[in-house]
């Protein structure tokens, strides 16, 4: 591996220099922990004495978003990011990312890519995997050279590249103009919202802009690249585009993607699962992304006017042990970057969905359409209908089978009357309404945690002392694991 070319040493130097940055961390993934030392070491030959490097690596949360809770340890002045990434903006401290090179055949990708565009008979939409960014202008030349010998039976022009300019994020725009090569182009988002602006894309750090008059449906999509969380975001936020994959390590083109479309089949069961849910976990997959906090808040907000009770847990990685502590959760929603947010939670004791499946689960007035969304930085602004009025009809459960009556919202004052007095009284049993015919109308009600820890069968030891006392008392072993007291030490 080059690892001047590959980790762009000479250009993070400059970066850092022309900043005047003293304190700088590096944040690795776990697949690239192998080159940080030599990263390190080619840096200090580019920068001064006084610039202190600090290697952050197992990061709290997904490996794609900048670590700023790492970097605030070491009062890191920005984050110098390698390998994949979401491009998420940051909230407090800023970043460059080195998106790495991964090695194509640019050829062998442009002749696929024009033997795609001929079949299919539609334009094509050209997305691809951040670290296949530095190939995008040999492939487009190889494309162009490839058109020409075929006596012009073919045109570029129905070949739309997605543009991956931007390498550089500050969260208060201090470092220099919004101009700036390799910075954000904060003028296109601050543009009036017109009829032409409407044609503008983003997406896990690409964006593109369709002509007047053309949509989303009207392109085929050609993805470069593998497999991965960022594919995955593309498949199910356009999925009513046809979609092929084209695979750079093993050089071939995959056509068959029903597997993936799968997914957003899985996801639509899990939001109905999810509107019988009584309690729900609010999941912060992130410390760092630009809106977490208010994402929160609108979800549990959400939540509360749904009449069902909410509780917020902070938790890096969740896997199913970390959220089997918690049985009396009916589901746990994500909070978190576009490409960690999707978890698979068929291991998991509940559910996990993602904010943007919470809408369409807690929002009575809400149907789902088909249109999906990973980043909860587009919800933000959306207002549930669930806040003006909430349905007072019953809705019919495809979990239970049956019809049921969720809580109304001006029931919410006795409902907090009770949660106070449940915690009061934890021994007291939870009020359940239940009906032996499955099919006749129920009425759902949102329990607490301390009603169903008074539910259980086991609250671990009496913290009064009541437990009964064992009539002898055992003296267990002493000393070292190597060898206790107790034990013969001759052989």
């Amino acid at each position: 591996m080059d690892l001047e070319h590959n980790f762009e040493i000479a250009r993070v130097a400059e970066f850092i220099l022309s900043h005047g940055f003293t304190r700088v961390a590096l944040q690795f993934p776990d697949e690239l922990l192998r080159d940080s030392m030599r990263v390190v070491k080619a840096l200090r030959r580019e920068l001064n004495s006084s610039v202190k490097l600090y290697v952050m690596a197992d990061t709290t949360y997904g490996s794609c978003c900048v670590d700023e809770v790492g970097a605030a340890h070491v009062n890191a002045e920005c984050v110098i990011h390698y390998g994949h990434t979401c491009l998420s903006p940051t909230s407090t401290i800023p970043a460059l990312f080195i998106f790495g090179k991964a090695s194509i055949s640019t050829s062998d990708c442009a002749r696929s890519l024009l033997k795609y565009g001929l079949e299919c008979g539609k334009p094509v939409l050209v997305l691809f995997g951040l670290e296949y960014a530095h190939a995008i202008p040999e492939i487009k030349s190889a494309l162009l050279s490839d058109a020409s010998c075929l006596s012009g039976s073919v045109s570029t022009s129905e070949h739309l590249f997605a543009d991956a300019s931007c390498s550089f994020i500050s969260p208060s725009g201090t470092f220099g103009p919004a101009n700036q090569p390799g910075s954000i182009d904060r003028r296109v988002e601050n543009e009036c919202l017109d009829e032409e602006n409407s044609q503008n894309y983003k997406i896990g750090g690409l964006s593109w802009r369709l002509p007047q008059g053309r949509t989303m449906e009207d392109y085929s999509l050609f993805w470069i690249g593998l497999d991965n969380p960022a594919f995955s975001n593309v498949v199910l936020t356009f999925n009513s585009c046809e979609i092929v994959r084209y695979d750079a390590k093993e050089d071939r083109l995959i056509i068959d993607l029903s597997q993936q479309k799968k997914i957003l089949r899985r996801r639509y069961y899990l939001v109905e699962k999810a509107k019988d849910a009584n309690m729900i976990g609010v999941l912060v997959g992130t410390l760092g992304a630009a809106g977490y906090l208010h994402m929160i808040h609108q979800m549990t907000e959400l939540i509360t006017k749904a009449g069902k009770k909410s509780y917020t847990f902070v938790m890096g990685k969740p896997n199913p042990a970390k959220l089997a502590n918690f049985p009396e959760l009916d589901v746990f929603i994500h909070v978190s970057c576009a490409q960690t947010a999707l978890l698979d939670s068929k291991e998991f004791l509940a559910p996990v969905i993602t904010p943007f499946e919470a809408m369409l689960a807690l929002d009575r007035g809400s149907q789902w359409t088909g249109a999906y969304q990973m980043d909860f930085g587009d919800l933000i602004s959306s207002t549930p209908s669930v806040a003006n009025k909430q349905s007072e009809e019953a809705r019919f459960s495809f979990i239970q089978g049956g019809y049921v009556e969720d809580l109304d919202l001006h029931d919410n004052d006795e409902v907090e009357k009770d949660e106070i007095l449940a915690l009061v009284n934890v021994t007291e049993k939870a009020l359940q309404v239940r009906d032996e015919d499955t099919r006749s109308l129920t009425k759902t009600v949102a329990k607490s945690g301390a009603e169903y820890f008074a539910s259980r069968s086991y609250h671990g030891l009496d913290i009064n002392g009541t437990d009964p006392v064992p009539a002898k008392f055992l003296t267990g072993r002493s000393g070292k694991a190597s060898g206790y007291k107790d034990e013969n030490t001759h052989r």
